[in-house]
Formats: C-alpha cells, sequence, structure tokens
C-alpha cells in the first residue's frame, strides 16, 4: 500500500489516465524484478529525465517496501512464538486465497484503450452522418488545418488526445525492430514515418475549392483504395519476413542444443587461436630447405601490433564478435522461454484452465499450428499468447462495450492489430478470425481476407447469379402479397445442394429462436447508389419491412417444428440489440402477444444475444456441464446439442466474435437467415461471409433472401440446415400444417 501510495500521484502526473488503471500498472510492475520493472515502466512512460527518475525511485521505494514486509513478517513470527500457546487452542484454518487476475502489457494496453475505444467510434459516425459521408473508411476533412471549433476539427483535437494511448497499444503490440506511427495532421509529411502519408492519395483529391467541409472524390476514392491495398501487401510481407528472420536458430526448449551452440563457438574459437601456432610449425618445416625470409617475421608483427592497437580501442576481432552474438543469441532465446512459461502459468494456473484451453484448440484445428509455433517460432507465439490467440473468448467480453476483440485496426492512422500481417483488416476479431481460418488443420493454402475492392466484385458477381424462385413455393399469404408492395418475388440466390454435416436433430436437442431487433429492422428499405466504389446516397427499395418478414419466418419455422418434434410448448425466444432480452416460449397461439413485448432500437451486437442463449441452454442442462468463472459453460459429453435459429438483416458489429467462438464448440449448431434488400451489394458481401464461415465451420448454416421474399422455400431450406437431413417436399406439406394444439397445451 505505500509503494502504490507514493506512485500513483507520480505516474498520473506523466500518464492521462483514471485512478484504477494507474493502480494496474503498479501492481502489475511489482511483480516482476527490477530490469523487467525498468523496461516496462520505460515503456509506459518514456525516456524524459522525470520519467527516469521516477523509474530509479520506483525500485528503490520497492525495495524498502520490501524490508519493511519482511521485518513485519519477523515481528509477526517473535510475536507468535511468545503466544503459542494460545495459538495452539484455536483451529488452523489456511486463509481464503484470491488469485489476482492476470495481466501482460497488451491486457494493460487493452484496458486502457477500451475507456473510450467505442465513443470515438460512435463519434466518427455520427461525423459522417453529419457530413453525407456513407463510407465507413473515409474520414470528414477540413480544407484548412487551422483549428476553427467546427465538429470536425473538435473530433480532430479528440483524435489528437488519444496519441497518448494509441503509443500505449503500440509498444504494447509492436514486434521487435517495428516503429510506431500516427496520422497527426500537424506533423509536416517530410518528418513523419507514416508510410500511408507519403504513398496514398486522400480520397478527396488534392484540389477542391471554397472553405468549409470537402466532398470525397470518386477516382481520387478508387485511387487511394487501390494504393492501400498495395501498400498494405507490400508491408505486410516485409513484416513478416523481418520477424521470421528473428526467431531463434535453436530450439529454445532443447537445452542440450543451446550448449552445443555455445561449444561449437568454443571449440571454434580455440581453433582460431591454435592457427598461429600451426602456421609457425609450418615456416619451421620449411626453413630445413629454403632460408629463412624476414617477411613474414616483420608481416606477424605488424598484425601483432595492429591486433594489439585494436584491442586497446576496444574493436573485436570477428571470432569475438561471432562469439558475443551466439551468446547474445541463446540469452535472448534464453528469456523467450522463460517469458512464455511465465505467461503460460499466469494464463492457465491450474489443470482445469489448462483441460478447458487444450479441448479449445483441438475443436479449432490449431493443435498442431500452436505446437509449432511454440517450438520454432516462439518469439510469434509469445506475443499472440499474450493477445488470448489460443484460448475461449472470456464471457465477460459479450457484454462489454468494448473489449479487445473490439478494437478498430487502422493502417494509414497507425492503429495496429495483433499479427505481423494486420494491415487491412477492419478490426481485432476479424484479424483473429482470419489467422485461426488460415492456419487450422486442413487450410488449403491461406484463406486470406479478400480486400475491399475483391469483396465489392464477388458481391456484385454474387448479386448477378440471382434467378426466380421455384414457382412451387409460390403463396397468397406471404408477407409482401398481404402488404401489396410490389408485384411477384425478387429473384433470389440458390443456396447450394443440401450436405449434412452434423448429425441429425434428436428429441433431446434444444431448439431456439434468436431474433436481431435493432433500428433497420424497421427502417424503410434501401440501398446504396455507388459511384465506382463511393457511396453517394440511398434509394428506396419497395419491400416488406425486414422486422415483418421475421415474424412471418418465425411463424412458419415454429409450426413447422412443432409439427415434427410434437413440441407444442414452444421454444425459447430471446432478441438482441445492444442489449439482449429474453422473450418467453413461442408457439403458434401466442406469438401475436409476445411479439408486442418486443421493443426494436439500438445496435447489433450479436454476442450479448448469444451469451443469454448460451445461459439459458445451460441452465436447463447444468448437470451435465461446468462453469468456468473466465471462460463460462463448459458442456460435458451428456450435454444436449443446442440448436439455435438466428434472424439478422445486416452484418452485426461483433459478428467475428461470434464466429470465432462458433469455431471452438461443438455442443452448438446455428442456422442463420439473413434478410436483405434487394439489390444490395452490402447483403451479398455479407453472405459470402457467411458462406466462408459456413465452409469451414459445420457447425454454422445458412439461408439469405432479399427483396419480396418467398417465405415458404426460406422455411423449407432453414428446416433442412437445423435439423440436419434432406426434407422431402411433400414431408415439408405436412410439417407445414396447423399444429393439433389442444386447451391444455
Amino acid at each position: 500500500m505505500a509503494l502504490e501510495h507514493w506512485a500513483l500521484p507520480q505516474i498520473s502526473e506523466l500518464l492521462l489516465l483514471d485512478e484504477e488503471s494507474v493502480k494496474q500498472i503498479i501492481v502489475y510492475t511489482d511483480a516482476l524484478p527490477d530490469a523487467k520493472a525498468a523496461e516496462h515502466l520505460r515503456g509506459l512512460l518514456g525516456d524524459s529525465p522525470q520519467a527516469l527518475e521516477f523509474i530509479t525511485s520506483f525500485n528503490k521505494h520497492r525495495s524498502a517496501a520490501a524490508v519493511a514486509k519482511s521485518k513485519q513478517a519477523s515481528d509477526g513470527k517473535d510475536s507468535e512464538r511468545v503466544n503459542d500457546s494460545k495459538d495452539k487452542e484455536l483451529p488452523a484454518y489456511a486463509p481464503p486465497s484470491h488469485r489476482r487476475p492476470h495481466t501482460n502489457p497488451v491486457i494493460e494496453a487493452g484496458h486502457i484503450r477500451a475507456r473510450d475505444e467505442q465513443q470515438m467510434q460512435n463519434l466518427l459516425q455520427s461525423l459522417q452522418i453529419q457530413y453525407g459521408i456513407y463510407n465507413s473508411e473515409i474520414e470528414p476533412e477540413h480544407d484548412t488545418e487551422y483549428y476553427c471549433n467546427c465538429p470536425i476539427h473538435n473530433y480532430m483535437t479528440l483524435k489528437s488526445s488519444r496519441f497518448g494511448v494509441q503509443d500505449i497499444w503500440s509498444r504494447a503490440v509492436m514486434y521487435p525492430g517495428e516503429k510506431a506511427y500516427n496520422d497527426n495532421y500537424q506533423t509536416p509529411t517530410i518528418f513523419s514515418n507514416n508510410p500511408y502519408r507519403r504513398r496514398v492519395v486522400s480520397p478527396y483529391g488534392y484540389y477542391q475549392p471554397a472553405w468549409g467541409p470537402q466532398k470525397p472524390n470518386p477516382d481520387s476514392h478508387a485511387r487511394s483504395i487501390h494504393q492501400t491495398i498495395q501498400l498494405n501487401n507490400i508491408l505486410n510481407g516485409e513484416a513478416q519476413g523481418k520477424i521470421d528472420a528473428k526467431e531463434p536458430n535453436v530450439n529454445i526448449w532443447d537445452d542440450s542444443e543451446l550448449n552445443v551452440a555455445m561449444s561449437n563457438m568454443t571449440i571454434a574459437t580455440a581453433g582460431d587461436q591454435k592457427r598461429p601456432a600451426e602456421k609457425a610449425s609450418d615456416e619451421k618445416r620449411q626453413s630445413i630447405s629454403v632460408p629463412p625470409r624476414n617477411d613474414n617475421t616483420e608481416t606477424s608483427t605488424k598484425s601483432s601490433k595492429l591486433a594489439s592497437f585494436r584491442k586497446s580501442l576496444g574493436i573485436k576481432s570477428s571470432e569475438e564478435k561471432a562469439v558475443a552474438k551466439t551468446t547474445k543469441e541463446i540469452a535472448h532465446a534464453r528469456e523467450v522461454r522463460n517469458a512464455i512459461l511465465a505467461e503460460e502459468q499466469g494464463r492457465w494456473p491450474d489443470e482445469q484452465w489448462r483441460q478447458i484451453v487444450a479441448v479449445y484448440q483441438e475443436k479449432v484445428g490449431m493443435t498442431g499450428k500452436i505446437a509449432h509455433l511454440r517450438a520454432r517460432q516462439p518469439i510469434q507465439y509469445l506475443h499472440l499468447l499474450r493477445a488470448g490467440y489460443f484460448e475461449p473468448i472470456p464471457v465477460a467480453w459479450a457484454g462489454a462495450a468494448s473489449n479487445p476483440l473490439k478494437f478498430s485496426i487502422e493502417a494509414a492512422a497507425g492503429w495496429r492489430g495483433i499479427t505481423p500481417m494486420w494491415r487491412g483488416y477492419e478490426d481485432t476479431a476479424e484479424e483473429r478470425l482470419y489467422w485461426v481460418l488460415n492456419h487450422r488443420e486442413g487450410s488449403v493454402g491461406m484463406r486470406m481476407k479478400p480486400d475491399f475492392i475483391s469483396a465489392m466484385d464477388m458481391a456484385r458477381a454474387r448479386m448477378a447469379s440471382a434467378v426466380e424462385p421455384p414457382p412451387e413455393y409460390y403463396s397468397v399469404n406471404d408477407t409482401c402479397h398481404l402488404q401489396h408492395t410490389s408485384p411477384g418475388y425478387s429473384k433470389q440466390v440458390m443456396p447450394g445442394p443440401f450436405r449434412a454435416y452434423d448429425r441429425p436433430a434428436v428429441p433431446t436437442d434444444d431448439t431456439m429462436v434468436l431474433l436481431d431487433v435493432s433500428g433497420s429492422m424497421d427502417f424503410d428499405p434501401v440501398r446504396p447508389n455507388y459511384n465506382k466504389y463511393l457511396i453517394t446516397g440511398y434509394s428506396r427499395s419497395t419491400q416488406p419491412k425486414n422486422k415483418d418478414v421475421a415474424k412471418a419466418i418465425i411463424r412458419r419455422f415454429t409450426d413447422a417444428m412443432a409439427n415434427h418434434d410434437h413440441n407444442f410448448r414452444g421454444y425459447d425466444f430471446t432478441t438482441f440489440s445492444s442489449q439482449a432480452h429474453y422473450i418467453g416460449m413461442i408457439n403458434h397461439q401466442n406469438l401475436d402477444t409476445m411479439w408486442r413485448n418486443i421493443r426494436i432500437g439500438g445496435g447489433t451486437r450479436v454476442m450479448t444475444g448469444w451469451q443469454k442463449v448460451k445461459d439459458l441452454h445451460f441452465q436447463k442442462h447444468s448437470a451435465s456441464a461446468i462453469h468456468h468463472p473466465v471462460y463460462g459453460w463448459q458442456a460435458g459429453p451428456e450435454t444436449p446439442m443446442l440448436r439455435l435459429l438466428l434472424l439478422l438483416d445486416g452484418e452485426a458489429t461483433d459478428m467475428d466474435e461470434f464466429e470465432l467462438d462458433l469455431l471452438g464448440l461443438s455442443w452448438a449448431h446455428v442456422t442463420i437467415f439473413l434478410i436483405g434488400v434487394d439489390g444490395c451489394p452490402h447483403h451479398h458481401r455479407h453472405a459470402n461471409e457467411l458462406q466462408r464461415i459456413s465452409d469451414v465451420n459445420h457447425h454454422v448454416s445458412f439461408i439469405d433472401a432479399q427483396g419480396n421474399t418467398p417465405e415458404r422455400f426460406v422455411t423449407h431450406e432453414l428446416l433442412k440446415r437445423h435439423l440436419g437431413y434432406e426434407i422431402s417436399m411433400s414431408e415439408f406439406e405436412q410439417m407445414e400444417e396447423l399444429p393439433p394444439y389442444s386447451v391444455s397445451a
């Protein structure tokens, strides 16, 4: 407490952080050895005279506190001896052990960054709406760099105030040899080490007359995207190559290999020292037949004098340099090994933790890759280990406004990701998701995330492949016909032939429904207007609102399920937007009543709903599962399978986090219905992403529809994937009949 009382005000002067964050830094640093503590504080505070003075004083105060604590413990022991007879009369209970939460530089930087990350993202979105900018990657710009108290400059000032937070984050996630940068507009380009400022054109172009906010230019925006993609690829390749070259050349886990490397250098050095003697012996033998020459003697004398002169200046020979280099590499290898062991012990302190992590790695398909990283690329292994890449997602993250999987990645602004090839991803969740997909067992080649242009081209190609839906599914009761929005059905992209991967549903499986009720569900459907890759506005689409289509699909789906499994009580129904709400059990008779309890509005955070659904499932089946304080519920071999119908009308802000979580689960099958606007590239871009996930994770399947939806066709395809077997048309028609509800039901 004395150390914390002394250090708290001093760190607060050097870092603009809240008191709780500063206390976490003090607690973590106090657990490090002196050298590591100094290095860690220097990384956080910098090299200013005030910071260096504090770092020196910190270790002195810590030593004094340790001595005082030791003396107090000694006094306590003396007192215990005096009162020994009394103590023996009391029961000897062990004091309760409270495990301190594990931390490291990445975790600490994440806590600091999470405080205002979501606030900054919301502020940018509001600013984009205010100035009519519809592309999420474009920030509003002003024609002058002089501060004028307008919303744009106020936003830029807030961004500048986070440069300290950005520097802390960069220091925590950078690999050895990398340099941090930002997009400070007040720094002249010639003095900036931001590679994007010199090599990527602004989406606004170069010359726009008149004072006031500028408008993005379609040609400049397209050029900016092309240049950014090209530069991302170059920098990613360079970064991966550099860190690969820095990995130890020896196996850090094999002490014999490290010792052999050192002994080889010793033998080589000893051999080098013998060479002059061997050379002298040869010269002596030659002297029998050849008269001696003074040139060699003079050369040897000169070399000896030169060597002595170089040594006096502290210049090492090539052999000495090689020995020093090898010694340094081996010391670094052991340092990395010790850091890995300490991090693993801190993250997974007991057998239960390690078992959960091992099962997760096996389910995700990463056991082999992680073992290879640990053995052959330990620097990268340690980096990803500190970021939590090898373990399940903590349940506390689901309800947090911001967490380490919600951090935006902005290469042009210097906001970094975790892996060496972080440039080009939207956020840290997407980066981790594609890292797993690229490296899991069974992956063929590199399944890289498509760049923006490729994703748009594929979306437009998918949109062009839409055809008329099968006529046998026509129904006069479909929402589009009842509301008379426009005649006929919209063209639909036909799903591929059904293939069963999971086992078919059994009576013990638990069916639930999870519905997106974000604000867009009640919006008038609109599609974006594009000029090249720049969105210039939106056009109205003549189709029902998404909430009406969702209700119709839920009714048809639950009626068919009741006829299939005779569960006439209904199915658990949960909604989510920014928060999740359990509505209750829904069936054919009470759906309209339950629907009135729904409140539409807010964002699209699917993880809040997913966490609520998991809690409901395991509350029913808690006897067959265990609950971990960090990772939440863990299914046992007897836990029934959860079969979830998830209805979305767009991409959730934490969709990648949700897909990551599903990769590590074998007790859940999720069938997604994606509702889209007719002729909208955004819808098809999201559908392509869901298709990629479905291709690699057989516990996820999806169906999408756009515009005027053929609801019977959609319901039939959803049921096939939900129940896990091919349902014939005749069986589907039987399932469509109204359930025979009784009064008691």
